[in-house]
């Protein structure tokens, strides 16, 4: 029934990409990219959302390119529309976070945001996702952190549970002939040059999340043909990115929530310590951990959750997205009710969402471009210069990355080129885009990478985690920048304040 609403990739090249030199083919013929890649046109993956209309295929490329006759990938590739009747001819291509979510199943989120108002929306699955396979999820992985939810966060034994759901998951792929050191933002970007020359399109533009910017800024790096403008949400810079580099944000992000209670007169009576409870529980946690039970939506039974220091830690990234009752749920816990929290952290992990999430693909990445260039020394020292007062044991685990030096073991891949670590120099026109809550991705960021990229526009919205995109604002400033870059509109920036604090009584 789907197959039968969407039109053929040659009607839409025809109609939405006009302006667009022609790469057009019909259903079923190949478009040559180079001697090694192709695109197909095909039916749309299973992968493709409900209601959603567009125009599919696949990219041939090879899963190594210094084996151009090895093993080949088919990535999954969606055209969406523009919902404007006569759309400029210069696309939009959408590069998801992660690594490891898959792009096709982010398509409905991005059209609600307007990003196709009067663009066509170019949706690859990166190589390993779930919509290209062979993909790299690992629901061993997911189930472990289903059960990681009752465990002590920072513990060693918590760690080596870990280790064995990676070694599980890489022994499993290997076994299938995965390549497992084929999976990394080089190849990636690669993929995405050989995209834009396979659609016959002149010249597109870039939006991406998260870890999509540190892609988005290798690409630009190695690709920068046909890029007319480039948007970061939220930056990753592959010149820092390190485990110990999560810390920068998660204190950004704290300093900036605790300071935005501290600026609201009900906030600072009610709360008047709220940094100083916080890092005062994280010590006493780690220390002497809270379990208790709660109930989640979705969950047949109590959930058994355990908090601990560096649960405490990584419950405030999830906090940050939904910040209004930070303040409430850290007296309470400091008070001897754990619930607010206990609930929020044990819904970060639900079932029911194993072997989605490419987590081998974070894996391939991380332990080939990231932890390679960081000492273990070199890690716990930014953490404790963000917070020279928490644990060791605390600051020994990279936020939202714990156990990731021993999971790189078990995984096996080889360091990547040092090149992959060039800052990237060049006069693209860029929109760096950032909240001030952002414990992900800190808005420092964004301003670091727009040091070296001249016609670059930095944007921070006061109060707004991660993924700007997902503001009124933000996706405003987005839209316009497309209109526009040399000169976004960002008046509405202004006008954008931290949520107001709940306050309970006494």
């Amino acid at each position: 029934m789907r197959a039968a609403k969407l039109t053929v990739l040659a009607g839409l090249l025809a109609t939405t990409l006009a302006a667009v030199p022609s790469g057009a083919a019909a259903e079923g013929s190949v478009v040559r990219t180079g001697h090694t890649s192709r695109f197909v046109p095909g039916p749309c993956p299973p992968t493709l959302p409900h209601g959603v209309r567009a125009s599919c295929g696949y990219l041939v490329v090879p899963q190594d390119r210094t084996r151009p006759d090895g093993r080949k990938l088919r990535l999954a590739v969606a055209i969406v529309p523009s919902q404007s009747p006569g759309p400029h001819g210069d696309p939009i291509v959408f590069l998801p976070g992660g690594p490891g979510q898959d792009a096709i199943s982010d398509i409905p989120v991005l059209t609600e945001t307007g990003l196709n108002r009067d663009r066509d929306l170019v949706v690859m699955s990166q190589r390993g996702t779930l919509s290209s396979p062979p993909a790299l999820t690992c629901p061993e992985i997911d189930r472990f952190y289903q059960q990681r939810i009752g465990l002590r966060y920072d513990a060693p034994s918590t760690g080596r549970l870990y280790v064995q759901a990676v070694s599980a998951c890489r022994d499993r792929l290997a076994a299938e002939g995965v390549d497992l050191a084929a999976y990394n933002s080089t190849e990636s970007a690669a993929d995405l040059a050989d995209l834009r020359t396979a659609l016959g399109i002149r010249e597109w533009n870039v939006f991406s999340h998260s870890y999509g910017t540190e892609l988005a800024l290798t690409y630009m790096r190695r690709h920068p043909q046909g890029i007319r403008s480039v948007t970061l949400d939220g930056v990753v810079p592959p010149s820092v990115a390190t485990p110990g580099w999560t810390w920068s944000s998660v204190k950004e992000s704290f300093d900036n929530m605790t300071g935005a209670c501290a600026a609201q007169p009900a906030c600072r009576r009610r709360y008047p310590q709220l940094a100083a409870v916080f890092t005062h529980l994280v010590s006493r946690l780690e220390a002497h951990p809270v379990t208790t039970r709660v109930t989640v939506p979705g969950v047949v039974g109590p959930v058994r959750v355990v908090l601990d220091g560096g649960a405490l830690v990584n419950w405030m990234i999830r906090a940050s997205h939904t910040p209004a009752d930070f303040p409430l749920a850290v007296d309470e816990l400091a008070h001897g009710n754990p619930q607010l929290v206990a609930e929020q952290w044990a819904s970060t992990r639900l079932p029911g969402s194993e072997g989605i999430f490419a987590h081998g693909l974070s894996l391939s990445v991380w332990c080939s471009e990231w932890v390679p260039f960081e000492t273990a020394r070199e890690q716990l020292t930014a953490g404790l210069r963000a917070f020279p007062t928490f644990p060791t044991s605390v600051l020994a685990q990279a936020p939202q990355l714990a156990f990731l030096r021993q999971a790189c073991r078990a995984w096996d891949v080889p360091a990547a080129d040092p090149s992959i670590r060039a800052v990237t120099r060049s006069t693209i026109p860029t929109l760096a885009i950032s909240g001030s809550f952002d414990a992900q991705t800190g808005a420092v960021w964004g301003r670091y990478a727009a040091l070296t990229l001249r016609n670059s526009t930095v944007v921070t919205l006061a109060g707004v985690a991660h993924g700007v995109i997902f503001n009124p604002c933000g996706s405003h400033v987005i839209t316009s920048f497309y209109e526009r870059p040399e000169a976004p509109d960002t008046r509405c920036v202004a006008s954008v304040r931290p949520v107001r604090f709940v306050i309970a009584p006494r």
